[in-house]
């Protein structure tokens, strides 16, 4: 690339803002016109790591000195007017279930524990590539199954908002270290809502890509076929597009058309799902998005959710959790017993499903996806929550009532993990926080391939949006 492509994009800093609170596009901005240079912008996301890890535990493995190698590298490029790409230089983070060569990658579990990749995943070989400067892994929960993060090996992962609530999981450390300031970007992993969920619990954005559109090799063993994908966790949409033409297979120019106004669109909007509790600070959180969207231009229609979605989060991903688990782990009681309790209780269940089990809910999924693509013919996009409830003391799994109804474990859960059965591409953006303060997200969803339209959305929306730029308070 040429040294003046990060400008096409580029965003001034906010006057007075420290190198940790900038985006990737100010910092690749500041990079160009030389009032800032990576082993700077270094430094301070260091020094800013003194304060967030003790009280947030969002980094499992920390590589000080590797990043200061890669600062250094991309500082001698940006001098010489070579950088590799508009990622040049930004800091990141990457989640444990992404292996990245030479660093242990422990997946939140203690049959992990002295796991060390020797190879790249794709994703975080062609962000190396492209310059970034990987400040290292994010925690998770155990192999990123549950909805907070908090494992045997780690400890549990705090909300920047309010330390000792949960940022959700499984992307739990990757959101806590964005919002917190170790990095604009992060790179996370979504197999039912684990980007989405936590990046609505912190004030961020984040996009679960289209299946497919970010291929995987070189990866931890599938646990969740079909279903989970990589994507990118950002405080701006600009900087979730940025990734994205760098990780993302096909073509690049869609990407640089994210700022391009979208045409008006028609949006179902869906408050539950099958009659699903949902906090009443999030529904009024989701009307006050669709007064945006509404003024905008856009045409939104509320609509109950089809059946097939609440049957799916019933009857189908139980089966295919669980299974997945089984079929890691096996039927050995040594390896079992190095699993936390909770996982140990999964496992039992995937033992004892048959395929005859595993068989309906693939089927389930069949019969979603054509739902789906039938609601897309009246339709170009579905928004709901991304999560039903608030965040929830961070060493607890889940909350054990949402509006004053008791739910299970995946009550929280409900309005993600049909996207993932589907294949759809999913954005999460911010809406109006509750009266205490703590961010309320909410999702796009769109027809597979639609990835680029919603960040389109996304980022016209972003300057409607009246949340935006919020940051946590920590000190």
């Amino acid at each position: 690339m040429s040294a003046a492509d990060p400008l096409r994009s580029g965003q001034q800093a906010s006057p007075g803002s420290a190198p940790w609170q900038l985006t990737a596009g100010e910092l690749s901005t500041a990079y160009f016109t030389g009032q800032l240079d990576p082993e700077t912008a270094l430094d301070a996301i260091a020094s800013r790591f003194e304060i967030v890890q003790g009280t947030l535990n969002p980094i499992a493995t920390y590589d000080l000195d590797g990043a200061r190698r890669a600062a250094a590298e991309s500082a001698r490029r940006w001098r010489t007017g070579r950088p590799c790409s508009a990622l040049d230089g930004v800091v990141m983070t990457i989640k444990d279930n992404i292996p990245v060569a030479g660093l242990p990658c422990r997946w939140g579990s203690r049959l992990y524990a002295s796991h060390v990749p020797a190879q790249d995943e794709l994703a975080v070989a062609r962000l190396r590539a492209a310059g970034v400067v990987i400040l290292g892994k994010t925690n998770v929960p155990e192999f990123t199954l549950q909805g907070y993060t908090d494992n045997l090996l780690q400890g549990a992962t705090g909300n920047p908002w309010n330390p000792s609530l949960t940022p959700g999981g499984s992307s739990g450390g990757a959101v806590a270290s964005v919002a917190a300031g170790l990095g604009p970007i992060a790179l996370g992993t979504d197999g039912g809502g684990s980007i989405r969920r936590p990046a609505g619990f912190t004030g961020l954005c984040g996009l679960k890509p289209s299946w497919g559109r970010v291929a995987r090799r070189h990866a931890l063993p599938d646990i969740l076929p079909e279903l989970e994908v990589v994507g990118p966790i950002a405080r701006s949409i600009g900087d979730l597009a940025k990734v994205m033409g760098i990780i993302a297979d096909g073509p690049n120019w869609e990407w640089d058309a994210v700022e391009q106004r979208p045409p008006r669109l028609r949006i179902c909007v869906w408050r539950d799902i099958d009659g699903s509790p949902v906090e009443p600070a999030i529904l009024h959180s989701l009307d006050a998005a669709c007064a945006v969207f509404a003024s905008m231009g856009h045409h939104l229609t509320t609509r109950p959710a089809p059946r097939e979605v609440g049957r799916f989060n019933r009857e189908s991903w139980p089966v295919l959790s669980s299974t997945g688990l089984a079929a890691l782990i096996g039927d050995d009681p040594a390896r079992r017993d190095l699993l936390g309790p909770a996982l140990q209780a999964l496992l039992q269940q995937g033992l004892k499903r048959s395929a005859v089990e595993h068989f309906s809910a693939r089927r389930q999924v069949t019969e979603l996806r054509a739902t789906l693509a039938a609601l897309f013919a009246d339709f170009d996009l579905i928004l709901t929550p991304s999560s039903a409830a608030q965040p929830w003391p961070k060493t607890l799994p889940h909350p054990e009532t949402i509006a004053g109804r008791d739910v299970d474990g995946r009550g929280h859960a409900v309005f993600t993990a049909f996207a993932n059965a589907a294949g759809l591409p999913a954005l999460a953006v911010p809406a109006e926080p509750d009266a205490q303060g703590m961010p309320i997200g909410l999702q796009l969803v769109g027809p597979a391939g639609c990835d680029a339209r919603l960040l389109a959305l996304g980022h016209e929306y972003e300057k409607h949006c009246p949340w935006r730029h919020r940051r946590p308070e920590l000190h």
